[in-house]
């Protein structure tokens, strides 16, 4: 007869928080993904330790579907088979549904899995993932503007002026980063010097309010050189945010320099009130490609200065570093150290999360 192993209540309860922690974690291979309204980028982890295999970047208009970039762009690229997926896309999730907010994708984890052989897939909000890399950045990957030096574990905001702008924050607590995703671009911004009060009547406004992301995106370049020529009675000659920022870095167009240093001011004027809303003395960081695009202006003292003026704050906005995030693929950069140690974040994935049952 054979003896009866005896377990008590607490070895019991060990072995279930161990058995939850092995079926929370996510299995390796991983799939990572940044999924934008005109380049979706992914990566592949193998492990906790090794890079990623990287993929070039894939135009979403080539594709009908996620399913479709993942098959033709990537896994007929590598012989790795991945058995989970991370991704970061702009737009809300309903009924197990992502529908992307700038491209007309629908992603849905139910056919990722079933199409892909995954067991395991995770959708974030494409700003959560700049967020959960702004606590995971070399040096390297960031330009300083300005002064102010990083308070250890505090609170960090990243700002992103793109097709809209995105706003993210992260908070330390309790050992775990959580990020806090949000709509902050759509706060309202106004006219607060003598030279907005020039071209303000001339800027387009949302309905009845004027909202941050109506000057701080590539759009809002658009609207606020459009205004300043309107102002000094000119004709538009450039009809994109890319020429307008093409001729002011080329110092060939006096409209669109202007534009591009009050462009800056108003994202430092932005920046600076996300870094008093969450009290970000672990730094702001600017994401985006446009930040990249635009650097001598972004570091002429123009953004800093609007940043710093928030009296009777100015010390303490003084005190709080601002970057310019330099590395190729932050997004992914966060969505990997969050496969890497999942323990490390505390993201809630409720409603983000679906896992394949075993039979």
């Amino acid at each position: 007869m054979q003896d009866k192993v005896k377990i008590s209540s607490g070895e019991l309860t060990a072995l279930v928080f161990t058995m939850n922690e092995i079926h929370n974690q996510m299995l390796f291979p991983i799939l990572i993904g940044d999924i934008g309204g005109t380049n979706a980028r992914f990566q592949i982890l193998t492990d906790r330790t090794s890079e990623p295999e990287k993929f070039s970047n894939l135009l979403t208009a080539d594709f009908t579907s996620i399913e479709q970039a993942i098959k033709t762009g990537i896994l007929e690229k590598t012989s790795l088979v991945p058995r989970s997926a991370i991704i970061a896309a702009a737009g809300p999730i309903k009924n197990s549904t992502l529908e992307m907010t700038n491209q007309n994708w629908s992603i849905r984890p139910d056919n990722l899995m079933h199409e892909l052989s995954m067991s395991d897939v995770t959708l974030l909000n494409d700003f959560e993932a700049q967020a959960l890399a702004a606590c995971s950045f070399e040096q390297t990957d960031l330009l300083n503007i300005g002064e102010g030096r990083p308070v250890e574990n505090a609170s960090r905001v990243v700002v992103g002026p793109g097709t809209g702008l995105g706003v993210a924050g992260i908070i330390h607590g309790h050992g775990t980063w959580i990020p806090v995703p949000g709509e902050g671009g759509h706060v309202d911004i106004g006219p607060q010097s003598a030279e907005d009060e020039t071209i303000w009547p001339y800027l387009e406004k949302s309905g009845e309010r004027m909202s941050a992301e109506q000057l701080v995106s590539g759009p809002g370049i658009q609207n606020i050189y459009n205004a300043v020529t309107q102002r000094e009675g000119a004709r538009a000659s450039l009809f994109s945010p890319e020429e307008i920022t093409a001729a002011a870095l080329a110092g060939d167009d006096p409209f669109a320099v202007i534009s591009i240093n009050l462009f800056c001011g108003f994202l430092g004027r932005i920046a600076g009130d996300l870094a008093l809303t969450f009290l970000a003395r672990g730094g702001v960081f600017v994401a985006g490609g446009i930040g990249n695009k635009i650097v001598p202006f972004l570091t002429n003292g123009r953004f800093r200065s609007e940043f710093e003026n928030k009296s009777p704050h100015y010390e303490l906005l003084r005190s709080i570093p601002t970057y310019l995030i330099i590395h190729e693929s932050a997004a992914l950069a966060g969505l990997a150290a969050y496969a890497r140690d999942q323990h490390r974040f505390g993201l809630e994935t409720r409603g983000r999360r679906w896992q394949k049952q075993p039979h």
